[in-house]
């Protein structure tokens, strides 16, 4: 990845040097930006949601992280004795990981990544299921992700249901029905005055998801539900 569309690795490259006050800004189509406090994504396993200490207690055998940002879940899992790999498109992340004591930290796309051997765990933390971009998508993702685990092996998930944002005062729902699923989304992000390209990134509801799940042969089970359309599945093969 070019440094100069590479926002999100920026801004952890300037938080682990010193800027404890950076922000990244989250540029989407369907919503006003928002703005994350970078050092959300160093966080300790105390100060992460439920959701997120409940998927790392359920990690088993070898572990892999799919874009692992600053390196917090893997982090955690290294130190309770998993053996684990985390990967990360953007090359200042891994750099960032590394700087934090993670081993196994390393660059790659997920759409070109080819392990050498399989795993037990596969960890999509953080909306990881986005990374398929679109429900057209969606099936050869599942797929890919299934080739990668061990018989018996699991993916642990967070994604939500989006549907809340499209509610109007009275109640009522408005979605373009022309414009596909309402969870796909595209966005940017943004620091230190550099915009990086805009990608697609996709919600999806726990039933569809089940849905898509359960056609690509997986079993699957809610271990999770927030209070805001946000839940943690696990998918086992």
């Amino acid at each position: 990845m070019n440094p100069i569309s590479d926002p999100m690795g920026e801004a952890l490259e300037a938080y682990i040097n010193g800027n404890s006050k950076a922000t990244i800004k989250v540029i989407s189509n369907i919503t006003e930006d928002d703005i994350i406090s970078v050092g959300y994504l160093f966080r300790s396993f105390d100060q992460m949601p439920e959701l997120e200490q409940q998927a790392l207690k359920f990690c088993k055998g070898r572990v892999l992280d799919i874009g692992a940002g600053a390196g917090s879940h893997a982090l955690w899992l290294q130190e309770n004795g998993l053996e684990v790999d985390a990967f990360d498109i953007s090359p200042k992340a891994v750099a960032v990981m590394k700087n934090r004591g993670l081993r196994n930290s390393f660059e790659a796309d997920f759409w070109q990544f080819q392990p050498s051997e399989k795993y037990d765990t596969i960890l999509l933390l953080m909306n990881g299921v986005g990374l398929a971009g679109t429900l057209e998508k969606l099936p050869e993702f599942l797929n890919l992700l299934k080739s990668w685990l061990n018989p018996g092996g699991q993916i642990l998930l967070e994604s939500s249901d989006i549907l809340y944002m499209f509610e109007e005062e009275d109640g009522s729902v408005l979605l373009n029905l022309n414009s596909g699923y309402y969870g796909e989304v595209e966005y940017q992000m943004a620091f230190n005055r550099k915009t990086g390209p805009a990608f697609p990134w996709l919600f999806i509801d726990y039933a569809l998801l089940h849905d898509y799940a359960t056609q690509a042969g997986f079993e699957v089970n809610s271990l999770f539900e927030g209070e805001h359309g946000e839940y943690l599945a696990k998918l086992s093969a």
